[in-house]
This record gives structure tokens, C-alpha cells and sequence, in this order.
């Protein structure tokens, strides 16, 4: 029995130490705030009251917008990625496995079209479009991912999810031709979106820190007003440009960026 018992034991190791995820050593700084940043996008109800907070706001501006429509029909522009799907299970598992970002785990996880929602998105499109305003999904996903995307859209009940409507990435990640495109024959009454190039071509060809701060500055009335901003502290180019756009660094490298950068109290 005890031989039994002991091969069991042997066995259900052995098992549990091949299904383990290959980590890359200790966790980076990045790493393990990638891990901090999804639990709070998953668990707290802050984040959950911010996305309302922001959707509420969409909802005010469009009912203004609505009033004196123009000549053009309407549209909202939304970004896909943590301003309408949320995908902190993929940001958690890799980060909490510590591993880097690579487009072979991001597409077996868009894939699986799986990505439960943002607070707030779903009812907000969803009331654009039940007053007549298009919604176009302008995501810089690549064209291999469409099919999975739409899938994901489609199991919310999300409007206009079909190829005319997504306008995924082709050659270039700036959005500003995409918006252009929908602007020929749309007026384009609110955009939202999780990162700030979402809304405006000036984010655009990776600015350093201090040029994204003065643009934000100068911009700062369309916030809450035509450009609504969903929380994302998991990604994004403010990271992009903490690490002057390298995204080729060690977990080693970009803790000493971090160090470096952060302000810390000196006792």
C-alpha cells in the first residue's frame, strides 16, 4: 500500500510539474504590476465605477449631440481593447507566468473570443445605436484576428458588428486615416478609447513622455467631451514611451527604467 501510495504521490508531481507555465525567472517590476493592475481591473469596484462614470458621460454627450444632428448621420468611434472587451485574464496570466508580450499568445487568446466586457460599453453602443447612431469598432488588431473578433463582439449582442463597420490595423497603427475614412461620410460625435491615440493623430509616431503630457494639455477641454477615456494601468504607450518605445527589453531593463523614473520617498 504504502509503495501505491508513494508512486502516486511520485506520479500526481511529476503531473503538476509539466502542466506548470515555464516562468523566465523572478518576476520583473512590470511583471508583477501587470499582475496588481488586472486584479484591480477584475475585482474592484472603483474601476467598475469609473467605466460607468465615463459610459454616463457618453450617454449625456451623445443626447447633446442628438439635438442638433447636422447634415451628416452620426457616429461613435470606439477603440476595442479594454475600452469595450476586457482582456486582463491574458495580461494576469502572463504576467503572473512572467512572460513578455509576444503576438502568438495574444492571438491564441483573441482566438478563443472569450473577452468578458467593460462595465458600461455594451448599454452605451447599444443605446447609440437604438437612436439611429452607427458605431464603428476601430481597433489595431491584425486582419487574422477579425473572425475571432467579430465572434467576441457578436456574443454581446454588440450593433454593427460586421466587416464594414471593424476597421482593423493594415499597414500603419496610427488611426487617424481610419477616422478620416469614417468622417467622408459620418459625423463623428464621440470617440472612446483607452489610449490616447485613440482620439487624436498628435499621439501619433511614438512622442517621448514630456510631448504626451503637453499634448494632453493642450487637448484637455475634448476630455469628457468629445474624447472619453476608459482606465487601463495594464498597457499601452504610456508604457511605450516610459521604455522610449523599446519593446525589445529585458524584465531586467525596464526595472531599472522603472527605478529610475518612479518617485519614491527618501527616509
Amino acid at each position: 500500500m504504502k509503495k501505491s501510495l508513494t508512486a502516486l504521490l511520485a506520479g500526481a508531481i511529476l503531473l503538476a510539474a509539466c502542466s506548470t507555465p515555464k516562468k523566465t525567472g523572478t518576476a520583473s517590476i512590470a511583471n508583477n504590476g501587470k499582475v496588481w493592475a488586472s486584479l484591480w481591473q477584475q475585482r474592484s469596484a472603483e474601476y467598475k465605477a469609473l467605466c460607468f462614470q465615463a459610459y454616463n458621460t457618453a450617454k449625456w454627450r451623445l443626447d447633446e449631440a442628438l439635438k442638433n444632428p447636422g447634415n451628416k448621420p452620426l457616429a461613435v468611434v470606439t477603440d476595442i481593447d479594454e475600452t469595450l472587451l476586457d482582456n486582463s485574464p491574458y495580461d494576469a496570466m502572463r504576467g503572473a507566468n512572467n512572460q513578455e508580450f509576444s503576438p502568438e499568445t495574444w492571438k491564441a487568446w483573441t482566438a478563443k473570443a472569450v473577452a468578458d466586457t467593460v462595465p458600461g460599453a455594451p448599454a452605451f453602443f447599444k443605446y447609440a445605436a437604438s437612436k439611429g447612431v452607427t458605431v464603428f469598432y476601430v481597433t489595431n488588431r491584425d486582419e487574422d484576428e477579425r473572425a475571432g473578433t467579430i465572434k467576441n463582439l457578436q456574443l454581446y449582442g454588440l450593433p454593427n458588428t460586421d466587416n464594414a463597420h471593424l476597421l482593423l490595423r493594415q499597414k500603419l497603427s496610427s488611426k487617424e486615416s481610419r477616422r478620416q475614412q469614417i468622417l467622408s461620410t459620418y459625423n463623428i460625435v464621440l470617440l472612446c478609447g483607452d489610449n490616447l491615440p485613440d482620439f487624436n493623430m498628435l499621439y501619433d509616431n511614438n512622442p517621448a513622455e514630456q510631448n504626451r503630457q503637453a499634448v494632453t494639455e493642450q487637448l484637455k477641454k475634448d476630455f469628457g467631451s468629445k474624447y472619453i477615456v476608459i482606465p487601463n494601468p495594464s498597457y499601452g504607450d504610456f508604457e511605450g514611451a516610459l521604455f522610449n518605445y523599446n519593446y525589445k527589453q529585458t524584465g531586467a531593463q525596464k526595472d531599472s527604467i522603472i527605478r529610475a523614473k518612479v518617485k519614491v520617498d527618501k527616509q
